[in-house]
């Protein structure tokens, strides 16, 4: 028997990681390009497997909300009615059709944007926020599909799945 070297040193080592469970290298300047693909790759593959063909976004403050005051609660109340309205009546319900048309997108934060995916939650057809990373707030409301609840890093990613 000859005295052979452990190899617990290469095993340990950062280049013996596989590259998909390698976070530090995952998160390295070089790989930015890899995240924006996968950002968009992973709100994709949900939209496609929810059957979502095609969305109406709701853009809106994130300061108005529900009994608000000086006049605001109508404008929260108004868009409620109008995620419930185009949910039921645009296709996002998938009565027989193969694919959701016309499902609520939103910023998937609160004030109209909450308001409008809480009338297509109303409806009982899912809604989309599109959240993103911010350093104080920006968190999805309660009202839109757990599945459908996206947060980016990256604005360029959210911007264009909004558009």
């Amino acid at each position: 028997m000859t005295d052979r070297p452990s190899n617990a040193p290469q095993m340990a080592s950062s280049s013996y990681r596989l590259a998909a469970l390698d976070q530090e290298f995952l998160l390295g300047d070089a790989m930015r390009g890899v995240r924006f693909q996968l950002e968009y790759a992973k709100a994709e593959e949900a939209l496609r497997a929810w059957g979502v063909r095609s969305t109406i976004v709701v853009f809106g403050s994130a300061r108005v909300g529900e009994g608000g005051g000086n006049g605001h609660a109508r404008w929260y109340d108004q868009a409620r009615a109008f995620g419930r309205l185009a949910s039921e009546r645009g296709g996002a319900l998938l009565a027989g059709q193969p694919f959701r048309a016309n499902v609520i997108a939103t910023g998937g934060g609160p004030g109209i944007m909450e308001a409008a995916n809480r009338g297509a939650l109303d409806a009982g057809a899912p809604s989309i926020g599109f959240n993103i990373t911010l350093p104080f707030e920006q968190q999805p409301n309660p009202f839109t599909t757990p599945e459908l609840t996206f947060r980016f890093h990256y604005f360029a990613m959210r911007k264009m799945h909004l558009a």
